[in-house]
């Protein structure tokens, strides 16, 4: 390397000469340069002088590379060819990858997207992912996400939104509890049940357990929990009967780690969306995000009209884009 700084002194006149000899023109290789035609004419005179030859011949036609000046152009196209695809692949890969950041229930992200992580690594290898975690009731702003689930009143006008999934409630417990305790039935006092519930739901939902979630009258055991997904990994340990949201039970009844507990299916008509502040643009890896999740929960929702009760899961419940 130190006997080609010898050779050509200024590197900056292998660039000129490139230019020049590219576009056959000293003027067109100034535009490149942000400087003038004579600067142009000084550099590669400058560089003629350095290696001893003429590198081009001016005439009424314009430039043309001599002789030594296309051997010269030809290696030093190819060198810089080289050059310019080792910087562009060490940019990409010091690059940072986006983040995007969801705000999500803990339940759906433990029993929905966790067990789909490797399909969006594979469909999202360049994206790095945030969640911010709901363990309760799903409420709260979501300005400072990208992403996020909530149940939207029609006259919001702060969000994007898109339909992710009809809100079905279906009482779900394990295959073992159900072959041990047999099924819920919702009249009854309870006895002999465990009934799991999330705590700050209790007031909202308790019309969903019917007369069985009286507790005045109920003989059944209650267990509640503050956070969503672990009322549900209870009722997959086979611990009791819970009130499943069909967007975060999906997958354990197709799996058949959950099964109906009973013959209650309830449709709120009430949805489940995806929503994106509309305080800044939606990026567009957001967007396909938003696209891929939309696909999986419909895939499932396929899958469901074997299990649930025919009519509860309306053709207007199907996530749309």
């Amino acid at each position: 390397m130190t006997g080609f700084a010898k050779l050509v002194p200024s590197a900056r006149g292998l660039l000129v000469f490139e230019a020049a000899a590219r576009s056959g023109s000293f003027t067109a290789a100034a535009r490149e340069f942000n400087v003038t035609q004579p600067s142009i004419s000084r550099s590669i005179a400058q560089l003629e002088a350095d290696l001893g030859v003429a590198l081009f011949t001016r005439g009424a036609a314009g430039l043309t590379a001599t002789a030594d000046g296309r051997a010269l152009y030809s290696a030093v196209r190819e060198g810089f060819d080289g050059i310019e695809e080792v910087i562009r692949r060490i940019k990409q890969n010091s690059a940072a990858k986006p983040v995007v950041t969801l705000s999500l229930s803990s339940s759906l992200v433990t029993h929905w997207f966790v067990p789909r992580l490797g399909a969006f690594n594979a469909r999202f290898p360049d994206v790095d992912l945030r969640f911010e975690l709901i363990a309760g009731v799903l409420r709260g702003p979501a300005e400072n996400v990208d992403l996020a689930t909530r149940i939207l009143a029609d006259d919001d006008t702060h969000y994007h939104r898109w339909t992710f999934s009809p809100e079905i409630i279906v009482p779900v417990c394990s295959p073992s509890y159900l072959s041990h305790r047999g099924r819920l039935n919702h009249d009854s006092d309870g006895a002999g049940h465990t009934l799991l519930h999330l705590t700050d739901a209790k007031l909202q939902w308790l019309d969903a357990w019917g007369n069985v979630g009286d507790r005045k009258t109920s003989r059944a055991k209650w267990l509640e929990f503050s956070d969503y997904a672990v009322v549900l990994q209870a009722a997959m340990n086979g611990e009791g009967v819970a009130l499943g949201w069909l967007s975060n039970v999906s997958g354990g009844l197709l799996q058949g780690t959950l099964v109906p507990a009973s013959d209650r299916q309830i449709n709120t008509g009430r949805i489940h969306q995806l929503i994106a502040p509309r305080s800044r643009p939606v990026r567009p890896i957001v967007s396909d995000i938003c696209a891929w999740m939309i696909a999986e929960m419909q895939a499932e929702l396929k899958g469901l009209r074997a299990i649930l009760r025919p009519g509860v899961l309306q053709a207007t419940d199907w996530p749309s884009r």
